[in-house]
């Protein structure tokens, strides 16, 4: 492997604080899930078809992880729909729609007076 390729796949993301917040807070909840279901690290990594590495790092918000696999133990968990709720409301993006909107001025009426 080149040295540009090997630089290339070694360049980590690097997240803003928050951003690793939420990841945390989604791999905890992950486990709690995981854990109400009563499924050990083993079945659950099993049934997503991937590594119990994997599903660790999942646990503990690991940004490393493909969103595949994030969305593979969500479908295990019965808990995909979950992903269909991600920017489904986009407020904000619709205050910066809307705000770039342009009225048009309508014309004045034509009256007898104008023709």
């Amino acid at each position: 492997m080149s040295k540009l390729m090997h630089i290339m796949n070694s360049r980590k993301t690097i997240l803003l604080p928050q951003t690793q917040k939420i990841l945390s807070r989604l791999g905890e909840n992950i486990r709690l899930a995981r854990l109400r279901r009563k499924l050990s690290t083993s079945q659950l990594s099993e049934r997503a078809g991937i590594s119990r590495s994997s599903l660790y790092a999942i646990e503990k918000g690991n940004s490393g992880v493909a969103m595949a696999s994030y969305a593979q133990v969500l479908m295990i968990l019965d808990l995909e729909k979950d992903l269909l709720l991600v920017a489904k409301d986009d407020e904000f993006g619709r205050k910066l729609q809307d705000a770039g909107l342009l009225v048009k001025e309508r014309a004045p009426k034509k009256t007898e007076e104008n023709e």
